[in-house]
């Protein structure tokens, strides 16, 4: 079948066109009539009918039987087919990985979280990380001549139109897209986790409609993902989305890029991690003292579990955290009036701890007339949006969707 992706090349230009556009609206929208696809594209009837057959003859759509609607002779719909092959998508975390495999329609059919790993720019951790996810297929029962693509996300500067990850180098001047390739024997697309994470959340997630939603990933480091008019937003060089390092502060923090005043040194998990232990080394209290003081290592997911614990000290800083993000993304809201702010990553876990403050601030720092409009949610998707982005990204990108 791994031809029927690139016979959708093969048509004139006007036909290929069309048959993306209906892929893309059954991918954003479900299932519909040839009428209202008809409408939607401003196409004749004659012509959506040929080309939606083409399609089902293709595997790309299905016969999904007759609408609901009652009354009247009611129209058969048409949807993703979603037999049509399986995308596998890898979320590279600081010290893990969490791998997601989904149907052709995009409906998880796997999901492995937090596999312990600290991927490294060398082949050998690259064939580590090949073997984690090949078995993974192997254990969900799934053929891997039917994974139609590969998807991969990283953190920093990735480039998905090259290929590269200038975050990750291997030395040699081939992209590491290429390299990945050429290991698991299929397509494989890279993205930055944060732009991933942020069109999982919009195709599958919490986006209800809104066609401008920022989603912010708030985890070790501070990234971000921007939908516009409904498309993800990837900048002239492909490298939008460094919230983490708009030059805000003046704590003379230096930031992991080199810099100073970054907003990722004074909101994001490793600000809480710093914050926190400097507050521990000045002799507050905490249910982490006593590890503290027997000189045992403390992380920032013991810092999380603390904050869940109702523990006084993580929650003050998260608070503190969580103010200043806020007043970042109140600078967002003002410049880009989004209908929706998702917050999202590892930070999540401390639920209103962290919202409040950040809600707060927002009022504080944004025009009113400009953010009445704006709801401000937590990521629907969690732990899972960036693995099940990076599928779902893979499938829109091997349509030539995105």
């Amino acid at each position: 079948m791994a031809d029927t992706f690139l016979n959708l090349n093969n048509y004139d230009g006007k036909n290929v066109a069309l048959k993306k556009q209906i892929l893309g609206l059954c991918i954003t929208g479900g299932d519909y009539s040839i009428a209202d696809l008809s409408k939607e594209l401003n196409t004749s009837i004659p012509t959506i009918t040929k080309l939606v057959t083409e399609l089902i003859d293709e595997h790309f759509l299905c016969d999904k039987g007759k609408s609901g609607t009652s009354g009247g002779r009611r129209p058969s719909l048409y949807g993703l087919d979603s037999s049509a092959g399986y995308f596998a998508g890898t979320d590279v975390c600081r010290d893990h990985l969490s791998i997601a495999i989904t149907d052709f329609k995009g409906e998880l059919v796997c999901f492995e979280e937090e596999i312990p790993f600290i991927f490294e720019a060398t082949d050998r951790s690259l064939d580590a990380m090949c073997g984690i996810v090949t078995d993974t297929i192997e254990k969900a029962s799934i053929n891997r001549e039917n994974i139609r693509a590969y998807g991969f996300n990283l953190t920093g500067r990735v480039n998905r139109f090259s290929g590269y990850s200038f975050s990750f180098f291997l030395g040699e001047d081939k992209p590491i897209s290429d390299i990945l390739e050429q290991k698991l024997g299929a397509t494989v697309f890279i993205e930055n986790d944060s732009r991933a994470m942020a069109y999982g959340e919009y195709i599958g997630g919490v986006a209800k409609n809104e066609k401008d939603m920022l989603f912010i990933n708030a985890s070790w480091g501070l990234g971000m993902g921007m939908i516009i008019d409904g498309k993800l937003h990837y900048g002239k060089s492909g490298f939008s989305g460094e919230f983490g390092h708009f030059p805000l502060l003046n704590n003379n923090q230096i930031c992991q890029c080199g810099k100073t005043g970054c907003l990722e040194t004074g909101a994001s998990g490793s600000a809480l991690y710093r914050i926190f232990m400097e507050k521990l080394r000045s002799g507050r209290n905490s249910i982490l003292s006593a590890k503290f003081e027997k000189g045992e290592d403390i992380s920032l997911d013991d810092i999380l579990e603390a904050i869940t614990e109702e523990d006084m000290l993580a929650i003050e800083c998260t608070e503190e955290i969580g103010t200043v993000l806020g007043r970042a993304i109140a600078g967002l809201i003002n410049i880009f009036n989004p209908e929706l702010v998702v917050i999202g990553g590892k930070l999540t876990v401390a639920k209103d701890y962290l919202m409040l403050p950040l809600k707060s601030a927002i009022n504080k720092h944004s025009l009113n007339i400009v953010n009445k409009d704006t709801a401000i949610r937590f990521s629907q998707l969690g732990n899972r949006a960036g693995a099940l982005g990076a599928c779902l990204l893979s499938r829109s990108k091997l349509l030539g969707l995105v």
